[in-house]
């Protein structure tokens, strides 16, 4: 199984990779445009109507043509939409682009997580933190070289083509190497398309609210940093950086702290810590407890949907596709219709308005691990 863990992590590592690529250009994006929040959070919305829309069928398709088939074209869609993504300034063509960069990563999320959950099964301990932890090196490295690229003037044209030719090689390589699941699931549970059941509904709601926080920092980390810190491009960069890289720590001791701790007590722990580093973000406009905020948040938003899929790929009664498209659905919903409300927030209100919108969330996701909606799992 060495091989298929190997296989899983760089598919997990090219998918942050490539979304902290594009996302860590954010302002300059922005620049090249000409549009304000708003507009931008209406392309970010459009990147949410396509994940929203792939993710319930994933799981059923997956079921038919096995996760492995999905995963790669899943992959391959994702690097072609982002490899297009610089290259027209008409705002309607750049919202289909996002909408197919959706469906990519939606689609490529619910597949590659089955294959996760699959190969954790045979290690018979926790290793899913471990899959999510190569998905944040991949953000923290592409948040990296997307600094590097804008440091050195380097177009998002070439910089984005750069950084595909690099993914989809890798992308093909490794989707040769994952396990094939069409036979393995024959008569293993509900493998078809169905509404979240009441065991997984909790599960996906403590998800949408870490996950709302997750892709709102995301998103708007380097806006933040560049227009209300009033630091460089570059300097926004290094801030989505420091979220990425203490994700990444977070997702690294993962599995150790799940064993440890239990998985209640440390969702306990993640929320307390989110809502504390996202507090300072908003409350201290400087640029070192925007640093220290941002990193905050990343360690306690880490561990979350690790745990939230491991529990709902091995949730009674459906397989596991199934199960993690129930709870992605749901918990993606915050990932991605997040970022564009606050978008639509800052320009009514101010960034700072926007963020607080999230922290909102980030304090209702504590209440519902406190208040046991983890119990039925």
């Amino acid at each position: 199984m060495k091989a298929h863990r190997i296989a899983v992590s760089a598919l997990f590592f090219i998918n942050g990779f490539l979304h902290a690529n594009w996302a860590s250009r954010l302002p300059e994006f922005q620049n090249l445009l000409d549009i304000n929040n708003s507009q931008l959070g209406s392309l970010l919305f459009a990147l949410a109507v396509g994940a929203l829309t792939a993710m319930p069928f994933t799981g059923w398709v997956s079921n038919s043509l096995g996760s492995a088939t999905v995963t790669r074209l899943a992959g391959l869609l994702l690097c072609v939409a982002v490899a297009v993504l610089a290259l027209s300034d008409n705002l309607i063509i750049e919202g289909l682009i996002f909408f197919f960069i959706g469906i990519g990563n939606g689609s490529m999320d619910v597949a590659m997580n089955e294959q996760a959950v699959l190969v954790e099964r045979s290690y018979k301990k926790p290793i899913m933190s471990s899959f999510h932890a190569y998905w944040s090196i991949g953000m923290a490295l592409g948040a990296g070289s997307g600094a590097l690229f804008s440091k050195f003037d380097i177009t998002l044209v070439n910089h984005l083509w750069t950084v595909v030719l690099i993914s989809l090689v890798v992308v093909v390589l490794a989707t040769g190497k994952l396990i094939v699941t069409v036979k393995e699931h024959s008569g293993h549970g509900i493998s078809g398309f169905m509404l979240p059941t009441r065991a997984i509904v909790p599960l996906g709601l403590i998800a949408f609210c870490g996950m709302l926080g997750e892709g709102s920092i995301i998103d708007w980390s380097a806006i933040y940093m560049n227009k209300v810190v009033g630091e460089s491009e570059a300097m926004g960069a290094i801030a989505f950086g420091s979220f990425s890289a203490a994700m990444m720590i977070g997702r690294i001791a993962g599995d150790y702290f799940t064993h440890q701790l239990g998985k209640i007590n440390l969702l306990i722990f993640d929320a307390i810590l989110s809502v504390i580093g996202l507090s300072i973000v908003i409350l201290f406009v400087s640029p070192f407890t925007t640093l220290l905020g941002f990193f905050l948040a990343g360690l306690g938003l880490s561990t979350v949907v690790p745990i939230i899929y491991t529990t709902a790929g091995n949730s009674p009664g459906v397989t596991p596709s199934v199960g993690i498209a129930m709870a992605s659905t749901i918990g993606y919903s915050g990932f991605f219709v997040g970022p564009p409300t606050i978008g639509y927030l800052a320009d009514a209100y101010g960034l700072r308005f926007g963020l607080i919108f999230s922290l909102c969330l980030l304090f209702v996701m504590l209440v519902l691990v406190l208040t046991r909606g983890f119990k039925h799992n």
